[in-house]
């Protein structure tokens, strides 16, 4: 898996390929074009990929387009940040946050190997 330090835009198929596939973390923002805290979140999300790459995957699903895959997630607010690692939840959170406390959320739900 290539890094780039910024949060990947992926559709349903490609969510569930990386939740079956990567060992690693994965941070989902779960978001739409419209949703004013979403747009305020996103410079905070792009500034916590560059600080979490590459111990964890950021990847952003936008529910608009994928309502199936927002479904599965059980999201009923957005934005909404799911953290799984190997496959199995580990977090949710709805609202926006800074960076830093986006790091911190994530930091502290993921095992110690992980961090």
């Amino acid at each position: 898996m290539l890094f780039k330090a910024r949060p990947q835009d992926v559709d349903g198929a490609i969510l569930r390929r990386h939740m079956e596939r990567t060992t690693f973390p994965v941070l989902v923002d779960v978001w739409t074009p419209w949703c004013g805290p979403c747009q305020i979140m996103t410079p905070a999300y792009e500034a916590a990929a560059r600080e979490l790459e590459p111990d964890v995957v950021l990847l952003k699903l936008n529910s608009d387009v994928e309502q199936s895959a927002s479904t599965e997630l059980g999201i009923r607010s957005i934005p909404t940040m799911v953290l799984f690692c190997g496959g199995r939840e580990l977090g949710r959170v709805s609202g926006a946050m800074s960076a830093g406390r986006i790091i911190r959320w994530v930091r502290e739900r993921l095992p110690t190997a992980a961090a």
